[in-house]
């Protein structure tokens, strides 16, 4: 498993200093930064950074953070997780992700989804009730875009385009692109279609089930004679120096948040048994690096996964406990992945 890729991943939740206080938007986008530069000086491979219009989260345009990381590091890559292509404009989006990939080297991905949250929709005025229409339509433009060759495309939610030349190019003549997958057999096998690679969400649950998903996925592909790449996943989790510590760190932030979200959901408030189940037997990867790097390995081989992005902030967990988890992730976990999956 040597080709096997490990990242981070953050929505750029905003953190509490600390003495308890939030930090400021503006601070909790430079701190994002600064993770991610320790992550790189660590070895991590992957920093993928979601996009959001809620204020808990300060990223809302990911390519523009991880373009000042780009300065900042050499080779880490840096992706999107994800990129809300239904509300965004795909010639944009590919001209602002190969801007990125133009400052990193080629280090850039964006991973395009439609987004779990609805948010971005009215505040850029387009309707719900397009949601399916959008993303399906806008995919089919943005696989045009990739190949780097004037496009004539035409669709019903924007203006045709008529052998229109893109700019700037990336060097390579291909910016990496995977598409992000909650859940629907649907989105699975579109993705198979255009030939991307899967990022599975996986937030809940035994990881097992999303078997059939990956297995989906290669049948899809191979019927449409597309490429099943190495899928990918990504989970939230949290490492701290000891399994009590890494659950009393994060539990108090990650109740707040999940219990604000889940209002809007109409979910129950979570309670404490169900938060140390799905630690135990889900999809939640907290605890010590040992801990947490038994239960990763366990996924990735259950899965057959090729990479795993851990979601490692989640609420307003303290700016130096999310150095310490960073620090942690690098310096542990990975190398105790790698060891447990060779043996």
């Amino acid at each position: 498993m040597s080709d096997l890729m490990f990242g981070l991943d953050t929505f750029g939740d905003v953190p509490e200093d600390d003495s308890g206080r939030p930090v400021s938007h503006a601070a909790a986008i430079r701190q994002v930064v600064d993770e991610a530069v320790l992550a790189d000086d660590l070895g991590v491979d992957v920093i993928a950074l979601g996009e959001h219009h809620r204020p808990e989260y300060s990223v809302s345009t990911p390519e523009t953070v991880l373009a000042g990381i780009a300065t900042r590091t050499s080779r880490i890559r840096l992706a999107s997780g994800v990129t809300v292509l239904s509300s965004d404009d795909p010639v944009r989006v590919f001209q602002r992700f190969a801007t990125v990939d133009a400052l990193s080297n080629g280090r850039a991905e964006v991973i395009l989804g439609r987004g779990s949250f609805t948010e971005s929709f009215p505040l850029f005025g387009y309707d719900l009730r397009d949601y399916d229409v959008l993303f399906e339509e806008k995919i089919e433009l943005f696989a045009k875009l990739l190949e780097e060759k004037p496009v004539t495309w035409s669709g019903t939610k924007r203006a045709p385009l008529e052998h229109v030349d893109v700019f700037p190019k990336t060097e390579s003549g291909r910016l990496t692109t995977w598409v992000g997958v909650g859940g629907s057999p649907q989105s699975v096998v579109r993705t198979a279609h255009y030939g991307f690679p899967l990022m599975l969400a996986i937030i809940g649950g035994a990881p097992a089930r999303f078997a059939p998903y990956i297995d989906l996925y290669r049948r899809a592909a191979e019927q449409f004679g597309t490429t099943a790449h190495p899928v990918g996943m990504h989970s939230p989790g949290f490492i701290a120096d000891t399994d009590e510590e890494a659950k009393e760190v994060f539990w108090p932030h990650y109740r707040v948040m999940r219990d604000r979200i889940g209002a809007l959901r109409g979910w129950p408030p979570i309670r404490r048994e169900e938060f140390d189940a799905e630690i135990a037997h889900g999809s939640l990867y907290i605890g010590s690096p040992e801990t947490v790097a038994r239960r990763m390995a366990g996924a990735i081989r259950t899965l057959g996964v090729g990479r795993f992005d851990l979601i490692y902030t989640a609420g307003a967990q303290p700016v130096s406990a999310r150095m310490r988890a960073v620090e942690l992730y690098g310096t542990r976990v990975i190398p105790l992945v790698r060891d447990i999956l060779a043996s």
